[in-house]
């Protein structure tokens, strides 16, 4: 992968002002470090930061067409780049270069800005074509590839700035630096950042399957802005999914895609590993890879030194078995502490999920080792059923069923109301119900983290947060009404925790922090449309057995407990910021700690505003005492979220709350 930036002049006349666009691209240097390019013209600056992987020699970008009249900057890759390639050829096609790349500008001058249709992978690209003036900025289908972009006026001039990071826009220093209050709402609903609204004022993130598009100098500002769909995550209407009376037929079929879409991913001009955590996703993605290969891969593995969340021997189990080499790379209570803020200023947004961190230090020991493209497992758990939500909401779902009795609703009120938490009013919940087409087991979990919104704001922080529901911002499908309940949560976690979540903060940021490319054959397009295409059962058979079809394929590749070996929610530890008798406070911290004493500080807490300073001392003293269960692990997620918040504030808003040192010019 790479990074792209650049900036259009929207009326398509005025030169890109001098040193901008090169500040935006240094910004994201770690996504490229191989090479730089630029193609400059009046209306326009566009760069590229290059990881090369495929076209070693001659990938160099921008890249254009034969007559050099379509230019493209692109992060990513196309999997299918050699058939594409020659059916591109057998109609008159010349190509220059041995890259995938090369691809997009011969597409558009078939296809034009339906290309999207044909490209298969996983990318963000931008496209100019000076003969029309028309500009192309668009993301792949399950979200992978980031893209920002941001309006601003300058010299007189709308301009459109795009980064495949936030730090490329910031870096332009002509994008002012402003919390975005409904973005925070976000993180403290979904605990990710789904987009298009992200954590600061006037930056948006193209969602996932979305693209711009406009000409310069006949266009306004709301048009080239407008985001538009050429793809999103479709189920058949409810009782027409593939029934699957013939399991083998289902399974084979089901194994045959997977197969092809681990095929696609091997291929590069470097080596390729994978991750393994030992559970039944990735050890299949590695299973299979050694057979593509006809070699076992290196691969690696996460060490949670908590011994309730270590996977260590599961996943060196697999290795074993499959006579691969392993690295394994520590992680617990002091890399976390240590390691924090590297982890929110790489993903740019407040991280609640502490095993973030753990993706952080494998990628760098992908780096280290001296490769550059992982595999993943990322994203079966999504489509086929993996997460604890879907089995909880099958045990207690019943209490959502009767039209006009909220009984699920009282249940949660009571059962919160038992554990002390905070509770937002009945018109709350019906809101949500309406927006999510009826009760859902994702919200049954991460109303785990909405309620410190309740818990922790304070003052307009907290009316702004309360008056908005963040389910309104994510363009959620018409046809939602028409599928399986079962499937509409599935939607839900696709929509919102693939993307904002798990391809963020554990996916693309992370990795690409120490420049590493992770690819993910369970987000092939032919392996989503499989896995939508068929009945519920498929993914959840009874109320334990989850992601069944894909279990029984790897009966076929793996020994039999592996394959059903039960789901850990891989984390870390989230309770390090506690009164934890000088750990990280006073003059006994750590080398290094100080940094949570200080952003916690009533001090702090009160110039960032976002936060009440009792309710967070008393949160910390709480967590300081030894305890379980459902309140300590409420409150745990949510000064986690309080301390994410505060700590992004630091490193990208303020530079005031703390020692350490952040990205805003000090003045």
């Amino acid at each position: 992968m790479c990074g792209i930036a650049g900036m259009f002049d929207l009326s398509g006349q005025r030169p890109a002002p001098a040193g901008v666009v090169h500040a935006m691209a240094r910004a994201i240097y770690h996504r490229g470090p191989d090479e730089d390019g630029y193609l400059e013209r009046p209306g326009l600056h566009i760069a590229n930061r290059r990881l090369s992987i495929v076209g070693l020699a001659d990938g160099q970008q921008p890249i254009a067409n034969e007559d050099k009249s379509v230019w493209t900057v692109f992060n990513g890759e196309f999997f299918d780049y050699k058939e594409k390639r020659a059916a591109l050829e057998s109609k008159g096609h010349v190509f220059r270069t041995h890259t995938d790349t090369e691809l997009i500008p011969h597409s558009w001058e078939d296809h034009g800005a339906d290309l999207l249709q044909h490209l298969r992978g996983q990318f963000a690209i931008c496209v100019w074509d000076s003969r029309t003036n028309e500009v192309l900025l668009a993301r792949d289908r399950s979200g992978i590839c980031p893209l920002f972009y941001t309006v601003i006026k300058h010299d007189g001039s709308d301009w459109l700035l795009f980064s495949s990071e936030m730090k490329g826009l910031l870096a332009s220093g002509l994008v002012e630096r402003r919390a975005d209050l409904q973005g925070l709402n976000h993180i403290f609903t979904f605990m990710a950042m789904p987009g298009p609204t992200t954590v600061f004022q006037g930056i948006k993130c193209l969602a996932p399957g979305r693209y711009l598009h406009f000409k310069l100098g006949q266009t306004t500002v709301e048009q080239a802005t407008t985001q538009k769909t050429y793809w999103q995550i479709t189920y058949p209407d409810r009782g027409h999914e593939d029934y699957g009376t013939d399991e083998k037929k289902l399974v084979d079929g089901f194994e045959e895609v997977l197969f092809k879409a681990v095929q696609r991913r091997v291929w590069a001009d470097v080596p390729v590993v994978s991750y393994l955590s030992g559970g039944v996703d990735s050890s299949l993605v590695v299973a299979m890879a050694n057979k593509v290969m006809g070699r076992p891969i290196p691969t690696f593995t996460i060490s949670v030194t908590d011994k309730k969340l270590n996977e260590k021997s599961e996943a060196l189990q697999v290795a074993k078995h499959l006579g691969c080499d392993p690295v394994v790379v520590d992680c617990g209570h002091d890399e976390l502490r240590a390691g924090y803020p590297e982890l929110i200023a790489a993903a740019e947004f407040p991280v609640i999920d502490t095993s973030c961190l753990g993706l952080l230090h494998l990628a760098r020991s992908v780096h280290q080792q001296g490769y550059k493209v992982a595999l993943t497992g990322e994203g079966a758990d999504e489509w086929l059923a993996g997460y604890s939500w879907f089995k909880i909401r099958k045990l207690v779902g019943w209490m959502d069923k009767i039209p006009g009795l909220p009984l699920g609703f009282a249940v949660r009120q009571l059962f919160q109301m038992a554990n002390g938490q905070p509770r937002f009013p009945y018109t709350s919940y019906r809101n949500t119900m309406r927006h999510m087409g009826g009760s859902n087991g994702w919200l049954d979990v991460y109303g785990l983290v909405s309620t410190n919104k309740l818990r922790f704001f304070t003052g307009a922080a907290r009316d702004t947060l309360l008056a908005r529901s963040p389910l309104e911002d994510l363009e959620i499908s018409p046809d939602l009404y028409r599928w399986h309940p079962f499937n509409r949560q599935m939607y839900f976690g696709g929509r919102v925790m693939l993307p904002g979540h798990l391809l963020a903060s554990k996916g693309d940021r992370i990795a690409m922090h120490s420049s590493v490319e992770t690819r993910y054959a369970f987000l092939d397009e032919d392996v989503i449309a499989y896995m939508a295409k068929i009945h519920p059962r498929w993914k959840l058979r009874g109320v334990m057995n989850d992601k069944y079809i894909e279990r029984k394929v790897a009966e076929r590749w793996l020994p039999k407990e592996i394959a059903w070996r039960r789901k850990k929610m891989f984390r870390a530890p989230m309770d390090s910021w506690a009164d934890t008798g000088g750990a990280g406070r006073g003059p006994d911290a750590r080398p290094g700690e100080s940094w949570i004493d200080q952003v916690l500080s009533p001090e702090s807490i009160r110039k960032a505003g976002y936060f009440d300073p009792n309710a967070v001392e008393s949160a910390r003293q709480k967590l300081a005492k030894p305890g379980g269960g459902f309140a300590r692990t409420s409150v745990e997620m949510g000064l986690t979220g309080v301390l994410a918040t505060q700590l992004w504030h630091h490193l990208y808003l303020d530079g005031q709350l703390c020692s350490l040192e952040s990205k805003v010019a000090k003045p």
